[in-house]
């Protein structure tokens, strides 16, 4: 204590020290002092400085305030405020006192140099860890937070060397557990740090129980409705699940999907929802999309989707969905969930159960969504979404496909209007007025048609009336009649699409086309113009729709063959033009960005150009296509004739399957058959034994009766007594006499049916044994089968020793590039040595000259006493040391009373 009053400053007058100076004292005394008092104020003093001149203290005390982490573990006091210390030095975050003193900021990679000197001893952590296990609420929470802090500036390294640290996350882990709300809440932050881009940790923080300890906080403080706590454990939450498949299915294997369906439970009155509760409910929802990302392994998918339909999660956001007052983004975060996406049965139960609102009632969830897709007046990310959300419901569903189709189709519209159906809603939206509508009306039918030849087949039946008075058009004549009326590019992209995808791999929705005379010239007049930057995605749009008019295209119309469209196109356009024309999408910028992830990412309406599925046929068509154009007429029937043949092959390889398959069902079913009736015979076999013996039992009983009979027959009284012999009356013997002939008709009986069943069996193994042995067509075919087999396989082992010379040659690559990291990892290694003992060389210098300094400062304390018992004898006045002392105790004690004020 009197060392600070001297160091803090008193009221005497003299110049007072600078800040440097004064942590330089304070400094010393930590390291000097022998009182755990006055070395706990000294730290406690430095904390209070910290702030103020954060380099001065991480300069000079951060090596003193390890050692007193070291050293004085047993005084929880100062090992706080050394924690505090070190928390201040190394967090960049700025306290709101220093903000509003404007004072000037520290560079920002301050933080992350102390904590690179902090972490350079890996023992620096090791023991930050040990502290962080104690229960003292002073030691534990700010180790808390030197950690995360440490985390925050030095990620990577930190998790390193508490990865390689013996139950180093374990010791964390226990932090959840902590009864003290701060500790708890503190330590989530800290495991958020721990777990970002770190896969092991991830995994071991999850086998570690987090998930049952996160789910019950988010219980304890109200779900959705809970504060920045749940928010902090949500984000933990999308930190181990995320790009992590073993989390994932650790999660639904745990039966922790259950648990998450009393997050989305809302009522009826959704009115005024905190800022909060949205954020919450957006991360709950960006949770349930990171279990069924179509990034995940399609098995690990599709069951977390299985799981979320099973314990009523689907229902609760189809719930969300149609309630009222809910907020347009948590609806936008809904709709773009993935849960639907690839899913068979949360497809056939969200399209076939009705989920009815109070708002729309007695209308089907999909028609509610394209209701708002279709709508200009609804926000744009909500329109975005509720997109998706049907590209979800109908990815490779064709069921659902199907039922989108059917609404369209005149057979199935409702006559009396009372109703809307999706189709009708598709239809207004694709010939609305508003751009974005048609784009969004034509990407959505686009989907509907996806990898499905048969409804891009029935989708031509379709007619429109377009005026009163008029006969009706086809759907495909009435979208090329607006694409000739000049609209605006966001809608001749969109039909352009639809059309492209309708008519690919569809030869008769390619004949339809071209059957109307003015389709060619308007498409290669559009293509063949010098237009603006704008309209060349058009043309390029308008070259893939000619391109696959032409691929795809049977011969059917003589004037519109293959040959004479390619001639056209030389004649008009030239090859090269077309092909350049044709490169206009996949250049495009907006394609590149569609092409990335299937969810649509617009940042604004002006934007909205390609669908992502739509990405994937352009890959697929634009090299096709290119080698179509330049080939001649003969190649065009070399490969026609290829095709037939190859058609021809399958077809009957197809035929010849399919026969195989019924003999062998017919076979498995004669096998059924035939074992059945083994069976059968067996156990009439055994019966047929067993009523044999019994006969035999029977007519032995009866010879003895009559035996029995003849001999007692003299012996019968004179009064008509009923006669008996050895107790049996002559009445049971006609009985048994009656019972015998009964069992030798059964006999005969079972005789007769085992005769015919042994027919049967017979006549069953015949035609076992026919169907067995298949006629020459099938034995060729086998042998053909069994080549092409042959030949598959030698293909398969060409491509596997491909793909092992390119592993063996990325593992070559791979040891050379560590062999490269270990040389310079030992070169550092030497530099960092050489470092070392050049430092314990300086160490040792600095000990000598200490020591040296010690011995002059005796030698100079000598001569001063010598000097003053010089000036005694001489009659000056000297002053004594102990005048001194009372002087200065004065001084302490006024240092004190200001401390106190203080």
């Amino acid at each position: 204590m009197n060392f600070l009053r001297g160091v803090m400053g008193g009221p005497s007058a003299g110049p007072q020290p600078s800040g440097a100076e004064t942590i330089q004292k304070l400094c010393d005394r930590v390291a000097s002092s022998t009182l755990l008092d006055d070395r706990r104020d000294a730290v406690r003093a430095l904390k209070s400085l910290s702030k103020k001149y954060r380099l001065e203290v991480g300069i000079q005390a951060m090596e003193h305030l390890i050692h007193v982490l070291q050293t004085d573990r047993s005084d929880s006091e100062i090992i706080g405020y050394a924690l505090d210390t070190l928390y201040n030095v190394i967090s960049n975050d700025l306290e709101e006192e220093e903000q509003e003193e404007n004072l000037p900021k520290q560079v920002d990679d301050l933080g992350s140099q102390f904590t690179e000197i902090f972490i350079k001893q890996q023992e620096n952590v090791t023991l930050l860890l040990t502290l962080v296990e104690e229960f003292d609420f002073h030691v534990r929470w700010p180790g808390v937070k030197l950690l995360t802090s440490l985390l925050k500036q030095q990620g990577p390294q930190v998790q390193q060397i508490i990865l390689v640290s013996p139950m180093g996350v374990s010791r964390l882990m226990d932090l959840l557990a902590d009864s003290r709300e701060v500790i708890r809440n503190d330590g989530v932050l800290l495991l958020q740090q721990l777990t970002k881009s770190n896969a092991a940790i991830q995994k071991i923080v999850a086998f570690e129980n987090a998930f049952e300890r996160l789910l019950d906080i988010i219980t304890e403080e109200g779900n959705s409705d809970g504060g920045i706590v749940v928010e902090d454990c949500l984000l933990l939450l999308q930190n181990l699940l995320k790009n992590n498949n073993s989390n994932q299915n650790f999660f639904k294997e745990g039966s922790y999907i259950q648990r998450m369906k009393p997050w989305f439970e809302v009522g009826d009155d959704n009115c005024g929802w905190s800022a909060q509760k949205v954020t919450n409910l957006h991360l709950m929802l960006q949770l349930v999309r990171v279990l069924v990302s179509p990034t995940n392994p399609p098995g690990a998918t599709s069951s977390c989707q299985k799981a979320m339909f099973q314990c009523g999660l689907l229902q609760q956001l189809c719930t969300i969905l149609m309630a009222t007052g809910v907020p347009a983004d948590i609806l936008t975060e809904v709709r773009g969930s993935k849960v639907f996406r690839g899913s068979q049965c949360l497809q056939f139960c969200n399209f076939v159960l009705m989920f009815f609102s109070l708002s729309f009632p007695n209308r089907p969830a999909i028609v509610v969504l394209l209701m708002s897709m279709v709508n200009e007046r609804q926000p744009f990310v909500l329109r975005c979404a509720v997109l998706y959300c049907f590209q979800c419901f109908l990815y490779k569903n064709q069921k659902g496909q199907g039922e989108i189709v059917s609404t369209l189709l005149p057979s199935t519209i409702d006559a009396t209007g009372n109703s809307v159906s999706a189709g009708q809603l598709l239809c207004g939206g694709l010939f609305s007025t508003d751009s974005l509508s048609n784009w969004y009306a034509a990407v959505a039918l686009a989907h509907a048609l996806q990898e499905n030849a048969t409804l891009k087949e029935q989708l031509l039946r379709v007619q429109l009336a377009t005026s009163i008075g008029n006969p009706p058009v086809s759907l495909l004549q009435q979208c090329t009649n607006i694409l000739s009326q000049g609209s605006k590019v966001q809608t001749r992209v969109g039909l352009l699409m639809l059309l492209c995808t309708w008519l690919s791999n569809c030869s008769i929705a390619v004949t339809h086309f071209l059957h109307n005379p003015a389709n060619i010239p308007f498409l290669t007049g559009q293509i063949a113009e010098n237009l603006g930057e704008e309209e060349q995605l058009v043309q390029g749009l308008c070259a893939l729709l000619l391109g696959i008019s032409i691929y795809y295209n049977d011969n059917s119309l003589e004037n519109y063959r293959k040959e004479k469209l390619k001639q056209l196109i030389e004649k008009r356009i030239g090859r090269e033009n077309f092909i350049e024309k044709l490169g206009f999408i996949s250049k495009h910028e907006l394609h590149s960005r569609a092409a990335q992830k299937p969810q649509p990412s617009f940042s604004s309406p002006d934007h909205v150009m390609f669908d992502h599925e739509f990405t994937k046929l352009v890959k697929e068509l634009e090299g096709v296509i290119s080698k179509a154009i330049y080939k001649s007429s003969e190649e065009d029937k070399k490969e026609e004739e290829v095709k037939k043949t190859l058609e021809q092959h399958d077809n009957i390889v197809t035929h010849y399957k399919k026969v195989i398959r019924e003999q062998d069902q017919e076979l498995e079913e004669l096998k059924q058959q035939v074992n059945t009736l083994r069976s059968q015979n067996e156990q009439l076999q055994a019966t047929v034994t067993q009523q044999v013996s019994q006969i035999q039992q029977h007519k032995d009983q009866y010879n003895l009766l009559k035996v029995q009979l003849g001999k007692d027959a003299q012996h019968h009284n004179s009064h008509g007594e009923t006669f008996q012999v050895n107790g049996i009356q002559l009445e049971e013997v006609s009985k048994l006499k009656e019972e015998l002939e009964e069992w030798k008709n059964k006999h005969e009986l079972l005789q007769g049916q085992l005769r015919e069943k042994d027919s049967v069996i017979e006549k069953l193994v015949r035609k076992f044994m026919t169907l067995f042995y298949f006629p020459k067509e099938l034995e060729t075919l086998r042998s053909r089968i069994q080549l092409q087999s042959t030949e598959i396989s030698k293909l398969q082992t060409e491509n596997q020793k491909l793909q092992l010379m390119s592993e063996v040659k990325a593992l070559s690559e791979e040891k050379a590039s560590l062999k490269q990291y270990l040389d310079s990892s030992n070169s550092t290694v030497a530099i960092l040595q050489d470092q070392k003992s050049k430092l314990q060389q300086e160490v040792a210098e600095s000990k000598k000259e200490q020591d040296d300094l010690l011995v002059l400062l005796a030698d100079q304390d000598q001569k001063l006493s010598a000097l003053k018992n010089k000036l005694k004898e001489l009659g000056e006045p000297v002053e004594d040391e102990d005048d001194i002392e009372s002087g200065d105790q004065g001084d302490d004690d006024e240092d004190g009373e200001d401390e106190e004020q203080d």
